[in-house]
């Protein structure tokens, strides 16, 4: 019975290898030749696989670098090469370096930090949560906040009340604020997210176009100041809290602080570390590489003691990175085996009658398709196999490319409505304070919002800045 149950867990693995032999056996259609059959094989099994997961995701990244040598798609040193390129230095990177900062335990000084500046009413405290939790995240990344957040937001809620009937909107509200908060600003620099990171490889790779860590934040963070004083409205307006004045919770969370004493000085190395990459990142970046700019920053916090190889070793997700690679690598193989191209103009042909297939109406539909597929799969994965496809989209319909594809990395952070599309969400959600039709009751305000937002930045923004 063991053995059954495991193979029924596993079913998706060999429903996944039967459609891709069904692929394989079939006509090519005109614009494909057979090797692009055979990568449009594996992009179709990949996809079933980051959807429904019949093993961990690191290995669906070791099944795409052994199918790519097996179906005579890449040479396994051009595999190796996708794997460790610059763009996967940079994520490995950002990721250490969001563990030597989580490892600090700053939480409640944060906490205390943005109650001084908002004052003790919540609807005030609620957009100091919201735009705290945005500005970090947009440079160490969405999860890493909200494990570093949570903490702040528990605080706050036990400190106004011990029973969480008692105080349920205001528990939901200020959860709520920390998960949208680190969500809408993973896009904002490079250093956010991978997602991020696949988009720039893409961008560089595939059309050799290379953006600045600057030029990104130029680009993206103004619809996050726009995004942020809009969600706390809409998740203050959607969840009236129970109570409107914390000052007792903030009398509280100050007796704790002041038993923990003062900033150490590991504490001002790490903050100071932390800024001089970030400065790096937006000035000699773009001559050694984003990813080598990240692992000065990782060395510099080994050489002043703040970290040890055994807190990275330990609190870094090598499997994260891997994923990563392997979406990248599959990314290059399918521009370079013309299905991106194929599958670009196939859209086109299907969408010319509706007249969307170029400008603001183009980009709406690939925003649409991308928020959809985000709310299935994680969003560096989503990237991954819809950015090659996007981007040659746009680059046969005379619309940007450079949109097209910041439209796709900024879409796959409007996953208001549940609670396992985006790590902050499923995070948050695990802290126990939220039911899944919590995230429902604001979300669906805030993704059409938010799709409105984007095309507003594209039409005009982004026109501004010649993108």
């Amino acid at each position: 019975m063991a053995i059954v149950s495991e193979l029924l867990k596993r079913k998706w693995i060999f429903i996944g290898f039967f459609v891709g032999l069904v692929i394989l056996t079939l006509p090519i259609p005109e614009g494909l030749t057979p090797i692009g059959m055979r990568a449009l094989a594996l992009v179709v099994v990949t996809f079933l696989f980051f959807m429904t997961e019949p093993v961990p995701l690191p290995g669906v990244a070791l099944f795409i670098a052994v199918s790519e040598v097996l179906l005579g798609l890449e040479k396994p040193t051009g595999v190796a090469q996708s794997f460790m390129s610059d763009s996967v230095f940079f994520i490995m990177g950002s990721l250490m370096i969001a563990a030597a900062i989580v490892k600090q335990n700053l939480d409640k000084r944060i906490a205390l930090a943005i109650v001084r500046l908002t004052g003790p009413r919540i609807e005030r405290i609620v957009l100091g949560l919201i735009s705290v939790s945005a500005v970090i995240a947009s440079f160490i990344g969405e999860h890493t906040v909200s494990a570093m957040m949570l903490p702040v937001g528990v605080a706050l809620i036990k400190f106004t009340s011990d029973d969480r009937k008692k105080v349920k909107n205001l528990s939901i509200l200020i959860m709520l604020s920390i998960a949208y908060g680190a969500m809408i600003a993973a896009v904002g620099t490079p250093s956010g997210g991978a997602r991020n990171a696949i988009m720039l490889a893409y961008w560089k790779e595939l059309f050799g176009i290379n953006l600045t860590y600057f030029q990104w934040v130029v680009a993206a963070y103004p619809i996050i100041l726009l995004e942020v004083p809009i969600v706390a409205l809409i998740l203050y307006r959607s969840f009236s809290p129970e109570v409107k004045d914390l000052s007792p919770a903030i009398a509280a969370l100050r007796e704790k602080v002041k038993e923990e004493g003062r900033l150490t000085q590991q504490d001002w190395i790490t903050i100071g570390i932390f800024f001089l990459t970030v400065l790096m990142w937006m000035t000699i970046s773009s001559r050694i590489g984003l990813g080598i700019t990240a692992l000065i920053g990782v060395l510099l916090f080994m050489v002043a003691g703040v970290v040890r190889w055994e807190d990275l070793n330990n609190n870094v997700n090598w499997g994260t990175i891997l994923v990563y690679g392997g979406a990248i690598s599959l990314g290059l193989v399918m521009k370079q085996s013309g299905v991106a191209d194929w599958i670009a103009k196939s859209f086109l042909i299907w969408v010319e009658p509706f007249g969307i297939h170029r400008g603001v109406p183009l980009l709406v539909a690939i925003s649409l398709m991308t928020i959809t597929l985000s709310s299935l799969m994680s969003s560096g994965a989503t990237v991954g196999m819809l950015g090659p496809i996007t981007l040659q989209i746009a680059s046969l319909s005379g619309t940007s490319i450079i949109e097209a594809g910041f439209v796709t990395v900024i879409s796959t952070s409007f996953v208001y409505l549940t609670s396992v599309a985006s790590p902050s969400c499923n995070i948050v959600y695990g802290g126990g304070y939220l039911n899944r039709t919590d995230f429902l009751k604001a979300g669906w305000k805030l993704v059409l919002i938010s799709l409105m937002l984007l095309l507003l930045i594209s039409a005009g923004y982004w026109r501004i800045l010649g993108l």
